[in-house]
């Protein structure tokens, strides 16, 4: 992991996470996760709010951090949406600002950005997607639904092994505000915290 990285993810309260609604909110990620060591195959993990444009990639990117720090192999998290948009600037702004070394790939209208952790470790590839693109998965995957207005409007998710909703406040509320920079950084924080907690209680 990067210096700077390290340091977030130590100030990360992961290990008192106590609220029990929340916990068992998080409990059948946990159990999917864990099925899929027990019988040694690849974990698949995709993310999905309706734009594909602010908590699914948090989640996509703190979830794969969270599996490499843990040592959990074998893992590949996606991101997607009900329709495409664009990964919201602020978003690779706060990522960059908490460690993460960031980079455009391609500009335009829908930028794809490298999203990189640690010098050795493939970059993640962020940019918005409807889930069933064909960057995602099409089988063997856990469809975690990040907001409820995607879990409300998308009754199936083809191909999906299973169906949870761990949902986010949206930080879209405090843009053009004073308090963005503050907010954008809090829900990070608050979805690292929970990704950290799901993959400390895999046993290898």
């Amino acid at each position: 992991m990067y210096p700077a990285l390290s340091e977030t993810i130590q100030q990360l309260e992961w290990e008192k996470i106590n609220n029990d609604e929340r916990k068992s909110t998080l409990q059948p990620l946990i159990d999917f996760i864990q099925l899929k060591i027990n019988s040694k195959q690849q974990i698949n993990i995709n993310f999905i709010c309706t734009h594909n444009s602010r908590r699914s990639h948090l989640s996509q990117v703190w979830a794969q951090v969270a599996a490499s720090h843990f040592g959990i192999e074998n893992v590949i998290c996606y991101s997607g949406g009900t329709e495409e948009t664009a990964l919201f600037p602020k978003v690779a702004e706060t990522l960059s600002d908490q460690g993460f070394n960031i980079f455009k790939i391609n500009d335009g209208s829908n930028p794809v950005y490298a999203i990189k952790y640690s010098d050795n470790s493939p970059p993640i590839i962020g940019f918005s997607k409807k889930y069933d693109n064909p960057f995602n998965p099409v089988s063997a995957f856990v469809a975690i639904m990040t907001c409820s207005q995607a879990d409300g409007g998308c009754p199936f998710i083809a191909g999906a092994e299973k169906r949870i909703p761990i949902t986010f406040e949206d930080p879209k509320i405090s843009d053009n505000t004073s308090e963005q920079t503050k907010i954008y950084s809090k829900r990070s924080l608050q979805i690292a915290s929970e990704m950290f907690y799901v993959f400390s209680k895999i046993t290898k």
